[in-house]
């Protein structure tokens, strides 16, 4: 049986040029681009198995979009709405929401809004607060906490600790610094269960505790490799057996930057005398509240992260053998943590956080 004839078309000039800019714009969407195509070549004469055969579609994806734009012309080539419920959350209900979480003040004294509150003050279902909140980012139960140091000192401190990041000096080891204090040892009160599949490893949420010990420790900026030793007590007495031990471990030649905190063990007297007996050391002390600026804090957060979170001790002495062993390990391979921000660039941010302070109306 022969096929029907197709639906005869004809094009306005208008339509014409409208259809050939669709074919030729490189941001139309492929789909529109392929059926300007097919009114372009229906306009020409040619059967639909002719125009299916050209551009490698079938006679059915043809057939339809000549009907199509036989029966609504231009506005028939975009695609039609999708089946589905219509609509029901309008764009002001929208923005009603976010001004709200943005703005105003949850009811009953609450510090923040959930879905349930805003749910009640919108007049509208928890579950479209949550994808509101969701599509725009929103999270009002979570919160970062931030400080600014107050160091008279700290844009000087800052440029100090970069510059030795950035461009260390010659013949010289730059040193980060640092007490890892209180270090529990902690046993779990049952074994811990090991992974399985689609299950994660897991232990009791309660704990004994062993004892605790400090863990001084001296990350290498250029290598990443540690000098670390245990200590009982945290006082000035410790930390000066400890800059003896980098003194020993570092070859004589060379002299010594070590970035510090402002605890008071590391300024005391009997740490001033022995530093002037040693002028190879030089110690460049960070801002007050600016322990980011040492490298041996992205350090411990790897030891922690790595080791101390999820394993258990019975004493102090197991403990310290453990840490002993996995800084061991790190020394085999150590991987140096690179500094990139200059100071500028955190002075810059600082100054927009304080922007943001001063004109947040509180």
């Amino acid at each position: 049986m022969p096929s029907p004839k197709p639906v005869p078309l004809e094009l306005s000039d208008e339509e014409r040029r409208v259809l050939t800019g669709w074919t030729r714009r490189r941001m139309t969407a492929q789909a529109l681009a392929l059926r300007s195509r097919i009114v372009l070549e229906c306009a020409k004469d040619r059967s639909n198995s002719e125009i299916a055969e050209i551009l490698g579609v079938s006679r059915e994806t043809v057939r339809k979009w000549r009907a199509r734009f036989v029966r609504d012309r231009l506005e028939g080539l975009t695609d039609e709405p999708r089946p589905g419920a219509p609509r029901t959350i309008t764009d002001e209900q929208v923005e009603r929401v976010i001004t709200a979480t943005l703005e105003q003040k949850p009811p009953r004294n609450d510090t923040h809004w959930s879905t349930r509150s805003m749910a009640a003050a919108t007049d509208m279902s928890q579950s479209a607060i949550s994808r509101i909140w969701r599509a725009f980012g929103l999270k009002p139960h979570l919160v970062q906490t931030w400080k600014l140091s107050t160091d008279p000192q700290f844009i000087e401190k800052v440029r100090d600790i970069v510059g030795l990041y950035l461009d260390p000096p010659t013949n010289a080891l730059v040193l980060c610094v640092d007490e890892k204090s209180q270090m529990q040892a902690l046993d779990r009160t049952a074994p811990i269960l090991p992974i399985m599949p689609t299950t994660p490893a897991r232990m009791t949420h309660d704990y004994v505790r062993h004892g605790t010990t400090s863990l001084f420790a001296a990350l290498d900026l250029d290598s990443g490799s540690v000098i670390a030793e245990h200590h009982r007590r945290h006082r000035h007495q410790e930390f000066l057996r400890f800059l003896k031990t980098i003194d020993k471990a570092v070859p004589a030649e060379l002299d010594l930057h070590l970035v510090c905190d402002n605890y008071g063990t590391h300024k005391t007297p009997e740490v001033q005398k022995w530093l002037l007996r040693h002028p190879r050391f030089q110690l460049h002390f960070t801002p007050t509240s600016g322990s980011w600026l040492n490298l041996v804090e992205r350090w411990f957060a790897e030891l922690t992260r790595r080791k101390l979170r999820r394993s258990a001790h019975r004493s102090v002495v197991e403990l310290e053998r453990d840490v002993r062993v996995w800084i061991n390990e790190w020394n085999k391979d150590p991987k140096p943590f690179v500094w990139t921000k200059t100071a500028d660039e955190i002075l810059e941010t600082l100054a927009a956080y304080c922007l943001r302070i001063n004109d947040s109306g509180h």
